[in-house]
Formats: C-alpha cells, sequence, structure tokens
C-alpha cells in the first residue's frame, strides 16, 4: 500500500550538476561486463575441451551476470536516469526490480556454492566425480538451494509490498534495495528488519559455511594425502579469489545500510552499486586470466578474429 504511484531514486543527488558525468564510468563497466561475459560464454560453449561440469558453472556465473543481473534489472534505469534524470519508478515496478536484484544476488552466492561442491568432488572423491556430477544427481544438491533463495526473496518483498508508505518517495539509492525502500514506511518495520535478516543469514551465512567446509576439506585432504594437485589446487584459489572479493562487497554494502555510521549516503550507494557491477567486470578477468585452459582458448578465438 502507498499513497504515492511512484518512487524516485536519488542516488548520488549530492553531485548535483555533475550527476550526468557518472554515465562515462557506469556505462564503461557495463560495456566491459558485456564483452567479457560473452567472450567467456562464447569459449566455453564453442570449445568442446571445456565442457566440463567446472567450466558450465563457470558459464553460469557469467550468464547471471550478462543476462539476469545488471542489464535487465539495473543498468538501463540507472543510466537513464544519470543521463536524461530518469528517476521515476512505479511502486510495483520497484518491488518487481526488488525481488530480481536480490534472487539474482543469491543466485550468484548459490553458484559459488555449486563450485565449491565440484571442486570437493574433483579432489577428495575423484574417482566418483562423474557420477557426483551428473545431472540427475546434481540436481539434488542445486535444487534446494533455488527453492530456499526464490521462497526467501518472495517472502521480503511480499512483506515489504504491504508496507504503507507515508515516509515520501524519495529513495536515496540508483535502485530498489530492500531497506532502503522498508525505510520510507510508517509503523513497525521490525518484520522486515527481520525477513531481511533471516535472508542473510539462510542464503549467504549458510552459502558461505558450505564454501569454507568444503575448501577446508579440500586443502586437509590435500595436505594428509601429500599429493600436490596443483592444477585442482591452482582452480580452487581462483574460485576462492572471486568469494572473497564477492562477500567482502556484499558485506561491507550490508553493513553500511544496517550499522549506524557517518558515512555519507553517496558513498553508502557507490558501495552498493559496486556489489552489482564490479564482480560482473572482475569475474571473467580473473577466470580468464587465472584458468590455463580458458585464457588459451580465449587467446586463440581473439586470434582467430
Amino acid at each position: 500500500m502507498c499513497q504515492f504511484c511512484t518512487f524516485i531514486l536519488n542516488g548520488f543527488d549530492d553531485l548535483g550538476a555533475l550527476r550526468p558525468i557518472l554515465f562515462i564510468p557506469y556505462s564503461s563497466m557495463f560495456v566491459l561486463s558485456f564483452v567479457a561475459n560473452v567472450l567467456l560464454i562464447y569459449v566455453i560453449i564453442s570449445q568442446k575441451n571445456l565442457h566440463s561440469p567446472m567450466y558450465i558453472l563457470i558459464a553460469c556465473i557469467a550468464v547471471v551476470d550478462l543476462d539476469l543481473g545488471l542489464p535487465l534489472v539495473v543498468v538501463p534505469h540507472m543510466l537513464l536516469s544519470f543521463l536524461l534524470d530518469w528517476r521515476g519508478i512505479s511502486v510495483s515496478g520497484c518491488l518487481v526490480q526488488m525481488f530480481f536484484l536480490h534472487f539474482v544476488g543469491s543466485f550468484q552466492s548459490t553458484v559459488l556454492v555449486w563450485m565449491s561442491l565440484d571442486r570437493y568432488f574433483a579432489i577428495c572423491t575423484p574417482l566418483h566425480y562423474q557420477e557426483h556430477m551428473a545431472m540427475k544427481k546434481f540436481l539434488k544438491f542445486v535444487i534446494p538451494f533455488l527453492v530456499r533463495n526464490f521462497f526467501l526473496m518472495t517472502l521480503f518483498v511480499i512483506l515489504a509490498g504491504k508496507l504503507w508508505f507515508c515516509g515520501g518517495n524519495m529513495i536515496s539509492h540508483c535502485f530498489c534495495e530492500h531497506m532502503a525502500v522498508v525505510a520510507l514506511a510508517c509503523g513497525s518495520t521490525a518484520i522486515n528488519s527481520l525477513a531481511g535478516l533471516l535472508t542473510v543469514f539462510f542464503n549467504l551465512v549458510v552459502d558461505f559455511l558450505v564454501i569454507a567446509a568444503s575448501y577446508v576439506i579440500i586443502f586437509s585432504s590435500v595436505l594428509r594425502s601429500g599429493r600436490s594437485g596443483g592444477k585442482a589446487l591452482h582452480t580452487c584459489f581462483t574460485h576462492i579469489s572471486v568469494i572473497v572479493v564477492s562477500l567482502t562487497i556484499v558485506l561491507i554494502a550490508f553493513l553500511s545500510y544496517r550499522i549506524r555510521n557517518n558515512l555519507p549516503i553517496d558513498v553508502r550507494v557507490f558501495v552498493s552499486t559496486m556489489y552489482l557491477v564490479f564482480p560482473s567486470c572482475f569475474n571473467p578477468i580473473i577466470y580468464g586470466i587465472r584458468i590455463t585452459e580458458i585464457r588459451q582458448n580465449i587467446l586463440k578465438t581473439l586470434n582467430c578474429c
């Protein structure tokens, strides 16, 4: 319920006349993300030697970064807002954006869980790797995560949609982040804050614990066996670097809105936008540089062009 027909996304408003300049860096990052992810997906699809579960999961995270996240949910509206001062978004549009925004973020976390399980099976149970990663068996691992993500995101969006928004319609953000929208509501929002915290716990925290447990077992297994596992561990370190960067940005963005601090509003908005933009640029580059098979195939593809 809302006494307004639209919300106004007022992110970076303090920049005043300089705000349109933001179109240049954000559109540049979007183009970089688009090109890098398209190239990564194309190389993995076109090269038969990359048609293994590990590379397919890397392609999955590239698809999330490319098709489900930035281009469809956030970037068009955000870039138009910078360039043409187009800031309005309908209440229903805001709730839809909120759902897809957070669902995509949760799906990214889930793909990282799948990657950690893939490395666990590859290193700790190599003789049964193909059996564990067979589609029917692997779906037993992935479906519960997907159901969890959909249920949690639907829950807090429905709760947000039932609020009475009478605290103005100005959202100090570039997109409809959950707590930024809830902050405009009148009356108690304790249930919404609780839903947000439960979502973080059952999504990010649980995913992190599964990932951490997988890699602890992996490294313990390698150390106990005395084998180097150089190639497999190299891939693990690549995944870990992606996980650390992604979770660090998510944690900073989460804490900046939920813990009292003296950060300027524009700094908090910047951190939140980086949570969306930076991983989609960083992930394909780090995978393309650190994983030898992908790097070689990318170079071969570029030389053919």
